[in-house]
């Protein structure tokens, strides 16, 4: 069973201990950071959402600079200098006691996270085979979901507790748990730079199909703030459901992604295989949206409960083959030496989504109600399936040249010798 559990030896499993570490801080800044930067920092609601809405939209941008940042200059490196620059930026939050200052700490975040998932990627392109990328991926993001929910628990405590004093434990602990990964980062071989990473800067901008799988999976990253904020919203608005149900589904989400993405992520071998895993979820998540639909207040409340229940399972089981599907497909069409950069730009599809998702998903559930489920339920299906012609047009529109060859993993500096994974 250990086996399923942990990733391969070596690079791998090196990898997923840096995303368990920084994990357990981030889930604990997740649940308090929004009641922190209000009660402590004493702001108001409305300047923290715009501050963090400018913070997300300047690192989507800055990250894909970085993403190159990482081809060209090596990303073992790169990883290492953004996880010491995330936790530099968490500790500054600390100090901050009005909003132009926590503006710049908020910008300086996201730029060094968004950077940090694009070196990431890039690293683990150059140590792990591309046969074994999406099963590595799947690992990964079950050791994150572990690590959130343990770090959630811990801010929940910290909510509990409700002092100033709580509050700056958890931003120490998210601090201190990059310094970790950047530590456990440092461990992993050196990755060269690519050849091939020479070349215009940020030729992915003018990868039109690329682009337009960047927005087709915007469009299904929407899931995400539907568990963060749509649910919760139409739970409160819209159903008889008690509130502390959002706690629970938002519970088992974590777990089940922890439990079961690795098993998921299995068949997804091939294009195909990824892209007939993201129209099963497309169809999957249009159930989900049904299913929720049904907990409208004209039911009873163990109804709402039970149709919420049933759709955050079907709910979670679309975001795990759609993860798989969408890993393979990203990493299959980033041509060889900008694995960084195109990593980095895909990842803007998240930003999008986390972005656009509060006011789209207030405007259809809120707002119109059951028949806002379908029409966000059709958004799924629709963009799950358009995902295949745009995958072929950016298979035809990729140059036939011969590949470059993969990056050389140098040997680990003599430090990072003696430490075992």
């Amino acid at each position: 069973m250990r086996h399923r559990i942990l990733p391969p030896a070596g690079p791998p499993r090196t990898l997923a201990l840096a995303q368990l570490i920084n994990s357990l801080g981030d889930g604990a800044f997740y649940t308090t950071s929004a009641l922190y930067f209000t009660t402590v920092v004493g702001l108001d609601a409305v300047r923290v959402g715009l501050g963090l809405t400018v913070a997300w939209a300047v690192g989507a941008v800055v990250g894909v600079w970085l993403g190159t940042l990482a081809d060209r200059r090596g990303p073992r490196g790169t990883a290492v200098l953004l996880a010491l620059a995330t936790s530099a930026s968490v500790a500054s939050f600390l100090f901050i006691r009005s909003f132009w200052p926590f503006l710049v700490a908020a910008c300086c975040y996201a730029v060094a996270q968004s950077g940090l998932a694009a070196a990431r990627q890039a690293l683990l392109a150059g140590l792990v085979a591309p046969g074994e990328r999406t099963s590595v991926l799947a690992h990964l993001q079950s050791t994150l979901n572990a690590g959130l929910a343990v770090g959630a628990g811990l801010g929940g405590y910290a909510l509990y507790s409700g002092t100033q004093g709580s509050f700056l434990a958890v931003f120490t602990m998210d601090a201190v748990s990059f310094l970790g990964c950047a530590l456990v980062l440092w461990r992993l071989p050196v990755v060269a730079p690519v050849n091939g990473a020479r070349g215009p800067a940020l030729a992915v901008l003018r990868d039109r199909p690329f682009t337009l799988i960047t927005l087709l999976n915007a469009v299904l990253l929407l899931r995400m703030p539907l568990l963060s904020l749509g649910i919760p919203l139409w739970i409160s608005e819209h159903t008889r459901a008690p509130e502390w149900l959002v706690s629970a589904l938002f519970l088992l989400n974590t777990l089940a992604v922890a439990a079961f993405q690795v098993r998921a992520a299995r068949g997804v071998t091939s294009t195909g295989t990824a892209m007939h895993a993201v129209r099963r979820s497309g169809w999957i998540l249009l159930v989900s949206c049904a299913v929720c639909a049904v907990s409208a207040a004209a039911v009873p409340v163990w109804v709402a409960v039970l149709t919420l229940l049933a759709g955050a399972v079907l709910h979670v089981v679309g975001e795990m083959l759609h993860s798989a599907g969408s890993w393979h497909i990203a990493f299959g069409l980033a041509p060889d030496g900008r694995v960084g950069e195109y990593q980095g730009f895909f990842g803007t599809g998240l930003i999008v989504a986390r972005t656009a998702g509060p006011l789209l998903l207030t405007a259809l559930l809120v707002t119109w109600g059951v028949p806002g489920w379908l029409v966000l339920g059709g958004l799924f299906v629709t963009a799950s399936y358009a995902m295949g012609p745009a995958v072929r047009w950016a298979e035809r529109s990729r140059p036939m040249t011969p590949p470059v060859a993969a990056p050389a993993a140098a040997p680990a500096a003599p430090a990072a010798d003696t430490l075992q994974s």
